[in-house]
């Protein structure tokens, strides 16, 4: 079969995401294409947005690329552009050069902000998402990742690896390539391996802790609250509660739902979600759930009445996890 010959390329491209792994490749894929073009150390220049100025960017795309065909002007963090500066590159894009290829990265630029509308106007590949897959889809990222280095994670490995590095790509991809340096081709890859050997340096995140508290895993919960130093407990307590609230409005849905799919549609949540609330919902009785958050008013009162914040919060959310606790103390 004859190889599809590659779409000419635009004058400017957008690469917008928080998945670094991704740009990574998005970028390394673009030089090599402008390399078969010419010399890119004599026909390069690279800006960060936060201090590069409207004009040396333009003054960059507008220069005649030498004994090439096209010139590569690459901007990071071209979100942080200042006003005035994005205008000057906006007013560029208007009539840009054939010669230059003008690469703007930015993990989040709006789409209804000037610059982003400039690049999209270019043509239909423009815009280059480079987005995070969804929590959800980390495992099977991880797991499609680890088969380029030609490892197979099981799904309790994939999740373990996401839960102890996090879900900065470049830093999974990182781990898995030095994986696969001890492991022969194919190798299949345990949680406990996992575990033995990855250095925890994720700091969990709220819903890490949520999680837990819906699965009344005492354990883990005490784990997740060891990896967030940084996190304030009046805002933990808050993002409990909700929680909570959402297991006490699918115990009263579910009552009268046909199912996921009909419960989903009723709380507005996608299904997949759902499917967790519900399965830890059976985890609390009503009772409990409701005295939850009556302890949680007391919990918030001490909070701000001298107690140790830190202490009150752990205090109510054990008291919450232990079946045999009851509701904790008021106070």
């Amino acid at each position: 079969m004859a190889k599809q010959p590659e779409k000419a390329l635009l004058a400017a491209y957008l690469v917008v995401g928080d998945d670094a792994l991704k740009k990574e490749a998005v970028i390394k894929r673009m030089r090599i294409r402008l390399e078969k073009l010419g010399d890119l150390s004599f026909n390069s220049d690279a800006f960060d947005g936060e201090s590069a100025s409207g004009e040396e960017i333009v003054s960059a795309c507008t220069t005649i690329p030498f004994a090439s065909e096209k010139r590569l002007v690459m901007v990071s963090n071209a979100e942080k552009l200042k006003k005035s500066d994005a205008d000057e590159v906006i007013a560029y894009l208007k009539e840009p050069l054939d010669s230059t290829v003008l690469l703007l990265i930015a993990t989040k630029l709006a789409r209804n902000t000037r610059l982003y509308k400039a690049v999209a106007s270019l043509g239909s590949t423009a815009i280059i998402d480079c987005a995070r897959p969804k929590r959800n889809e980390m495992s099977g990222l991880v797991k499609s990742m680890a088969q380029k280095h030609q490892l197979t994670l099981t799904e309790g490995a994939a999740r373990a690896l996401v839960e102890l590095l996090g879900e900065d790509t470049v830093r999974l991809d990182g781990e898995l390539a030095k994986l696969a340096l001890s492991q022969d081709a194919g190798a299949v890859i345990e949680e406990s391996q996992i575990r033995s050997v990855v250095f925890r340096e994720a700091e969990a995140k709220p819903w890490d802790l949520t999680d837990a508290l819906g699965a009344r895993d005492v354990k883990k919960a005490i784990s997740v609250l060891s990896r967030m130093p940084s996190a304030s407990p009046y805002s933990l307590l808050g993002t409990c509660v909700s929680r909570i609230r959402e297991l006490i409005c699918v115990k009263a849905v579910s009552s009268r739902s046909g199912g996921a799919q009909a419960l989903a549609g009723e709380l507005g949540q996608p299904e997949w979600r759902v499917r967790n609330l519900s399965t830890w919902a059976r985890n609390y009785s009503e009772p409990e759930l409701e005295r939850a958050l009556e302890d949680a008013l007391f919990c918030e009162k001490n909070m701000k009445s001298g107690t140790d914040p830190d202490a009150a919060f752990r205090t109510w959310l054990l008291s919450v996890l232990r079946p045999s606790s009851g509701a904790g103390k008021r106070g």
